[in-house]
């Protein structure tokens, strides 16, 4: 690699020179493409094949294309800190669109895919922008060739830690952007999955498979005829490796134990591979007439496509017994569930019971399990099967030769199992599920060996070989973690999309009644191949073609147990990702993989994997495992920034993830918010908080799902360290600067970044504790420290206050209507009222009943119309338009079935004679009240009127359409 000259020098710069980094405002700290980021973070739920977030399950990860675009943001400058280069502000506004033009392209799931040249284009432009950055404040001109423009990233760009890296997404992204990635975390499954990210995969970059079977003329590219032979790129050697010795201990695992695993008998007498069969636990009817092991089903329900379901019959000998029959919907139709949390009943009987009764006849070892029916493979259709004694009896045949022997912690997070009797984690599987488990495990150890030869015989010196082993190996127990996942006592059956749903479908091990027992050796859902395909698509797209990176297990809040490189000459950038508060135990829901992992993988990492449970004590969150957890938690997070702040980079900013939960406590007469505490550690920690970005990850349809108004996902917190002699504040002083500063940023937030109102409250966070964070001190006039509470309610109150500012832009119509809104809702107020208010607003009640149509004054009564009186049916007025009936009309286009959602919308925007944009104002305002007011459904309409308002401007613009009912 050449080495670089000094712009105006002609001497070398060598690496040994020391160059201070200037702080200069990077671009997260100015304006990012936040809709586009958001809607690729959305996007990416729907992303599964290749996704990292298959490769082993994690809890609340974040999505790779907001972290990508994080880091990219705080790399990169902001053209208004490169005056000399850009001294206009067109120039630096035409700069930064260019900007983020690029971080449009860099946030698509399409990018991280290394064989495709247009990816790796977009990266490389990506990693330039930053080494162009990191080279203009050291006086450099940096280079364009790829490979050099790793090297000098290298060389010159302060690592980026995670201290809190979980599963991974930060130290991920910051190797794909070609930076040096260190992630640590407490957890040995988090290292581990680490390790198997950004350590691992640029050790073996290029490298071709080992095993007898590879091409040896290189991997296959494209579809179809088109197909051609390419030399190994990346990690898909290595990922080629993982598939061939997957399929070497499936065939393996079979020889073994196959015969646990029958085949179905068709009523034709052909067989069919099972794909799963399903069970109901049971506990004995507590009337002794009957005492018959009752079922607790919570379905009976089948299939919803092929309308399949099961009929319990009750036969009534000398001993009262249930058995099960698959019928389908033309025999009948199914019964309701016999179980819920108020209860069960007993369908032989029908004796009622409440569910104490259910929980103590569990704990007292009475709970039974019966199969209720078998799935099988047909003719791309499912085929369900009655239960039969030979596949009874084969389940029951299963006897493993291990058993993890550790017990379930008494009160975690997540576990609502403890209280039904499960109390260590075998119990967690049945029989035939943990004799599964323990032949691939020990399959993992022969597969390892195998590629040790292959690798040696392929050319490897034993040491590489032994490396090139290990992976292959922690790649095939991660494919076992998953096996786990869809393979215990807590997976559950789909009747929607007839399959098998793994039990970590959220971050908890909730209790399930019925559940359903995977096949490994199926062609079908969560069988061993399958399990092995997800993982080894992982490792094909992870990024090898870039600067190696670095995990390790440490203490977050001392970082005992760490590296040096964190405590580096000039400090990391950080980029993380805190637990948050009381949401999720990660040490104990990880010890379902890890008490699998560990004697698996203990030879490989001696030092990960010495403990015997993942480790608890030091971990960062509010459990009820702690004495004074709250307290516990302040304490420790305000150590580990405090940490962070004494060792972090001065030249960059650091950004911290951190999800919004808005769920208060009440303790000693005051109230607590998880969020509070985490604010409140970053300014005592000594960090002013520059901006906040609203990083929103769940799918829009997801939201109206859950009738909820609220922030999707995750808030990100950009902060500076404070300098050291910063002033102190009164409390009148903070209020006059926020009442000076906060207007012009909402209009920054609401007007030019178009911040959904559901997360403005989040995004105005930035401005006003930025304020707030400036100062070493807030107080009040007698002393006492003004609260980080009281700042955000005076943050909150300084937004109500922005919302009463912009009335002032209604006709005086709408405002009239925004007053008795506000006030009376569609509720009937007198007459005599509203006659006061309209001459204060300068209006007529007559007008805006007979007119403008906006309300009705029968008698002695004014109403305002609702939402639905504003029907597209209703002929469109010739007048003008006033913002109220504009808002309205199209609010009812985006959020009725009868509207014409965007075109709809529109069409009212033209027919509007007055600045359509105050409609996008008072949608604001409607969402606030009804915000304040608990009233999700209605919250959310005008809050996608607000979303939505660039594309209905667009469509405005847009030659008219005739509106369905034009066309009638």
């Amino acid at each position: 690699m050449e080495q670089y000259r000094r712009s105006g020098h002609g001497k070398f710069c060598p690496h040994s020179d020391k160059v201070k980094m200037s702080r200069a405002r990077k671009l997260i700290e100015v304006d990012l493409p936040i809709d586009e980021i958001n809607a690729q973070a959305q996007r990416e739920k729907s992303i599964r094949h290749g996704h990292p977030s298959t490769l082993h399950m994690w809890w609340a990860r974040r999505p790779l294309a907001a972290c990508r675009a994080v880091i990219f943001a705080s790399m990169v400058d902001d053209p208004s800190s490169c005056p000399q280069e850009f001294p206009s502000k067109a120039e630096q506004d035409q700069e930064r669109k260019r900007l983020h033009e690029l971080i449009k392209r860099l946030v698509k799931w399409e990018t991280t895919d290394e064989t495709k040249p247009d990816a790796r284009e977009i990266i490389h432009q990506a990693r330039y922008e930053i080494a162009r950055s990191i080279a203009r404040h050291r006086g450099e001109t940096a280079p364009t060739d790829p490979a050099d423009v790793l090297e000098y990233l290298h060389d010159n760009a302060p690592p980026i830690h995670d201290p809190f890296a979980g599963g991974g997404s930060i130290p991920l992204e910051v190797q794909r952007l070609g930076l040096r990635a260190i992630g640590s975390d407490l957890n040995p499954v988090a290292v581990l999955l680490n390790k198997a990210q950004i350590e691992i995969p640029s050790n073996f970059r290029n490298q071709p498979p080992v095993n007898p079977a590879a091409n040896p003329m290189g991997m296959l590219v494209g579809k179809g005829k088109r197909k051609e032979s390419i030399p190994w790129r990346g990690t898909a050697g290595l990922a080629d490796d993982i598939r061939y010795y997957g399929r070497w201990m499936r065939e393996q695992a079979y020889k073994r134990i196959g015969h646990l695993y029958p085949k179905a008998r068709l009523s034709d007498g052909t067989e069919a591979t099972v794909i799963a069969w399903l069970w109901t636990r049971t506990v004995p009817c507590p009337n002794p007439v009957c005492a018959v092991p009752m079922p607790l089903m919570k379905t009976f329900q089948l299939s919803k496509r092929n309308q399949y379901w099961i009929k319990p019959v009750v036969e009534r000998g000398a001993r009262v017994s249930i058995e099960f029959v698959v019928q389908n919907h033309s025999e009948g139709v199914p019964q309701s569930r016999t179980v819920s949390r108020n209860g069960a009943i007993c369908i032989a009987c029908g004796t009622a019971m409440k569910l104490d009764y259910v929980r103590q006849q569990t704990r007292a070892g009475n709970m039974g399990e019966q199969m209720t029916a078998i799935v099988a493979e047909g003719d791309r259709q499912r085929l369900f099967l009655s239960p039969t004694d030979e596949h009874i009896k084969a389940a029951m045949d299963a006897k493993p030769n291990w058993r993890p022997q550790n017990r379930l912690p008494e009160r975690a997070l997540g576990f609502a199992v403890q209280a039904y009797g499960y109390t260590e984690w075998q119990q967690l599987f049945t029989e035939r599920q943990l004799t599964a488990l323990t032949t691939f495990n020990e399959l993992v150890k022969e597969a390892r060996q195998r590629a040790l030869t292959d690798a040696i015989e392929f050319g490897f010196d034993p040491s590489q070989a032994e490396k090139y082993a290990d992976a292959v190996a922690t790649y095939l127990a991660f494919a076992c973690s998953r096996t786990a996942d869809s393979g215990c006592r807590f997976a559950t059956w789909q009747s929607v999309g007839d399959k098998v749903a793994h039990a970590f479908v959220r971050q908890a091990i909730p209790i399930v009644w019925d559940f359903a027992e995977a096949n490994p050796f199926s062609n079908s859902t969560q069988n061993w191949t399958a399990q092995v395909e997800w993982v080894a698509k992982v490792v094909a797209r992870l990024p090898a073609n870039t600067n190696p990176g670095q995990a390790y297990q440490a203490n977050t809040a001392t970082l005992r147990g760490g590296e040096s490189d964190f405590l580096g000459e000039s400090g990391p950038v950080i980029v993380t990702d805190p637990p948050y508060y009381d949401n999720i135990g990660y040490a104990d829901l990880s010890d379902f993989f890890y008490v699998w992992l560990r004697p698996l993988l203990r030879d490989i990492y001696p030092e990960l994997c010495a403990s015997i449970l993942a480790p608890k004590q030091e971990e960062i969150i509010a459990a009820p495992r702690f004495e004074n957890p709250r307290e516990r938690f302040e304490e420790l997070m305000g150590q580990t920034l405090k940490m962070i702040r004494r060792n972090c980079s001065d030249a960059f900013p650091s950004s911290i993830f951190y999800a919004y939960k808005q769920q208060q406590e009440e303790r000693e007469g005051r109230t607590s918010t998880g969020w509070e505490t985490m604010l409140s550690a970053v300014v005592s920690a000594g960090f002013e908080i520059i901006r906040t970005w609203p990083m929103r990850t769940e799918r829009s349809t997801r939201l109206r799902a859950l009738g909820f108004g609220a922030l999707a996902s995750s808030v990100v917190l950009v902060c500076r360290p404070r300098a050291t002699d910063a002033p102190m504040a009164t409390r009148r002083q903070f209020l006059d600067k926020l009442a000076e500063d906060l207007p012009t940023a909402l209009n920054h937030l609401t007007r030019e970044g178009h911040i959904a109102p559901t997360d403005l409250a989040q995004a105005a966070i930035g401005p006003g504790m930025q304020i707030y964070s400036r100062y070493s001190r807030v107080e009040t006039i007698s002393g006492k420290p003004f609260t980080i509470r009281e700042a955000l309610a005076a943050i909150n109150q300084a937004i109500a206050n922005y919302d009463e500012q912009q009335e002032g832009e209604f006709d005086p119509e709408s405002r009239f209507c925004l007053a008795w809104f506000q006030q009376y809702g569609y509720r009937p107020g007198l007459y005599g009222a509203a006659e006061l208010l309209a001459q204060a607003k300068n209006v007529a009640i007559k007008t805006l009943e007979d007119h403008d149509r906006l309300l009705t004054a029968p008698g002695d009564k004014v109403q305002l119309l609702p939402l639905d009186k504003y029907s597209p049916k209703r002929e469109m007025p010739k007048r003008t338009m006033t913002t109220w009936e504009g808002c309205f009309r199209m609010a009812y286009h985006l959020g009725r079935e009868d509207g014409e959602g965007i075109k709809g919308a529109a069409q009212v925007a033209r027919s509007m004679r007055t600045n359509p944009d105050s409609v996008e104002r008072l949608a604001r305002i409607l969402y606030n009240h009804y915000d304040r007011a608990d009233d999700p459904a209605n919250a959310v309409i005008f809050n996608n009127l607000v979303t939505s308002w660039n594309d209905i401007l667009t469509a405005m613009h847009e030659p008219a359409q005739p509106t369905l009912l034009e066309l009638q």
